[in-house]
């Protein structure tokens, strides 16, 4: 089973991805991009769906963190976010991610993202 890390600092979201993709994906959820990163140390997951607004240490600061890995660089990342920018959008293709998410999302949006991607 793929295994999926979901990087969110509001428990709400966390909980509502959780569910969408528990019954095909192994899940594990983290408040914080720290949480993360030492997490990394014991497991790879196939994929990160990965928060921009976070406190300590935002999106943008763990995916350049996560690039400059050669262990880590090639996880497919997809951003999720409040923000409807094109800027986000652009910024975020140019430091490598997969795509942006905006939320609230639907299941249905996010496994079909997912899948797409792994």
């Amino acid at each position: 089973m793929k295994t999926i890390f979901i990087v969110d600092d509001s428990d709400t979201n966390l909980a509502k991805a959780e569910e969408a993709l528990e019954d095909s994906f192994r899940i594990m959820t983290l408040p914080s991009a720290a949480k993360m990163f030492a997490l990394l140390e014991k497991i790879t997951p196939d994929l990160i769906l990965l928060d921009i607004e976070m406190p300590e240490m935002n999106g943008f600061e763990a995916l350049e963190r996560l690039k400059l890995n050669n262990l880590w660089a090639s996880i497919p990342v997809i951003f999720l976010t409040g923000t409807t920018d094109a800027a986000i959008e652009e910024k975020s293709h140019k430091l490598g991610t997969v795509g942006v998410i905006t939320k609230p999302f639907t299941s249905s949006a996010l496994i079909n993202r997912i899948n797409s991607h792994i």
